[in-house]
């Protein structure tokens, strides 16, 4: 099998690619797994200046996975306090790390994989890109920073119509609102990034790894406000509502 995340290293610049295309780029704790590794990976490599988060396949990512989530119904609650503290701790990881982190976004993002794009520092996206929640959908409550992050971004009032109403929001939305940088051309994504983190290189370091820590100043807040998603997560995906929302939403036949 292939690894679920490509790390290469391209001068003082870190590419990690998110592989998994057939499932999406959907989040099981494997794939959670291998991207803490390659981060603490990176962690221990302060040559790195700068980081290039992309995605292999048609989408960037789909958040949990729910075929999955619904395979493990019996142990629903175990299983998703686990998937949401590795996601919480992917997010957090990307917030701390010193290096400036350039999120190259193609396709569609739902669910909690939006964290990978809060958690980052340069947001480019091609117009194709796009941002859904799909909590009130399928039946969950909303992780990956939604409501610990996205409200003080593009503000309340937009982060509670969206999730409410479950809509997208487009590649120039994203950048009007300010949760994405630049719309860019897909052919053109990749150059862009790395030309935008070798750029980074050439910046003094110390200096940078202050700007990021200052501009992240609200990191304890983010923190609480990560773990109270995950508490109501895990109590809503357990829930009757949440079962009978996923099978629809998979297809299922109510058979009990």
């Amino acid at each position: 099998m292939s690894p679920m995340v490509l790390m290469d290293h391209l001068d003082q610049v870190a590419v990690i690619t998110l592989n998994r295309p057939e499932r999406h780029n959907s989040l099981v704790p494997d794939f959670l797994e291998e991207i803490l590794a390659a981060l603490g990976s990176i962690r221990s490599q302060p040559q790195m200046r700068a980081i290039i988060l992309q995605a292999n396949g048609r989408s960037f990512s789909t958040g949990g996975d729910v075929r999955v989530l619904y395979d493990n119904l019996e142990r629903i609650k175990e299983y998703a306090d686990n998937i949401v503290e590795l996601l919480n701790q992917v997010i957090l990881d990307l917030v701390a790390l010193p290096q400036p982190v350039v999120a190259a976004v193609h396709g569609i993002v739902t669910g909690g994989s939006l964290g990978f794009v809060l958690a980052s520092d340069i947001v480019l996206v091609t117009p194709q890109a796009s941002f859904t929640p799909y909590y009130s959908v399928v039946g969950f409550s909303p992780d990956g920073g939604w409501t610990a992050i996205l409200p003080e971004i593009i503000g309340a009032r937009r982060a509670a119509e969206t999730l409410i109403l479950n809509q997208t929001i487009t590649a120039e939305q994203a950048v009007a609102w300010g949760l994405a940088s630049r719309v860019v051309p897909a052919e053109g994504l990749f150059d862009l990034a790395l030309k935008t983190a070798q750029d980074i290189a050439l910046k003094q370091p110390g200096s940078i790894a202050r700007t990021k820590t200052l501009l992240r100043a609200d990191l304890p807040k983010v923190r609480d406000g990560l773990q109270a998603e995950k508490s109501q997560f895990v109590e809503q995906i357990a829930s009757e509502e949440a079962r009978r929302a996923m099978q629809v939403f998979l297809k299922i036949e109510d058979r009990g």
